[in-house]
């Protein structure tokens, strides 16, 4: 077992686990998390995931500061619906991001899984993206994700970080579900239990 691998797996369940519970300690935890995976995914030749660590590491900087001011009045954010004008414009950056980038792998690098690895890797970078925002609909692209997530990690022999994915898919549903709730009891009128 990789001890490193194993690592990155505890640090990033936490992260999650933490933005499940909308904790802002997920971003600094995040971060640990993606310089170790940075170096695993590069191991197993997965460079579109090797490369999105480093993206993901701005995003958590970013998204730690949204949280705590992205809000109206700099006040933290809350939980809200994706615009549809908005998911059709992140569809379709995933979508040729994953052209580009699987195009870029298969012809320059020995990428084992050039356009699964790309396709993934530019769905989560939406994702991600709108988890800074605090959009809801982040939990259901994380689901689709990380179940695909989990057959490549088995395919690539990465058995931890398979088994992470696995615990990430459960947690993505429970935020999908808690996050709901919390955007819910803010409504104006709502009645909290």
């Amino acid at each position: 077992m990789n001890l490193l691998e194993l690592f990155a797996a505890v640090t990033g369940a936490l992260s999650v686990w933490l933005s499940v519970r909308q904790h802002i300690w997920s971003w600094p935890t995040a971060i640990v998390n993606v310089v170790a995976y940075t170096f695993v995914f590069h191991g197993a030749k997965l460079y579109a995931d090797m490369a999105l660590q480093v993206v993901y590491a701005v995003l958590s900087i970013y998204g730690w500061y949204a949280w705590l001011y992205g809000g109206a009045g700099h006040t933290p954010l809350r939980p809200t619906r994706v615009p549809p004008r908005l998911a059709v414009w992140l569809s379709l950056i995933a979508i040729a991001a994953t052209g580009v980038i699987g195009t870029v792998l298969h012809r320059t690098t020995d990428a084992a899984l050039p356009y699964v690895d790309s396709f993934l890797s530019s769905s989560s970078l939406v994702a991600q993206w709108m988890m800074t925002r605090k959009l809801l609909e982040h939990w259901l692209v994380w689901i689709a994700v990380d179940v695909l997530y989990v057959g490549m990690f088995v395919y690539k022999q990465l058995y931890v970080t398979a088994v992470l994915y696995a615990v990430f898919l459960a947690l993505a549903a429970r935020g999908y579900v808690e996050w709901r709730r919390s955007m819910h009891a803010l409504r104006p009128g709502a009645v909290v239990s």
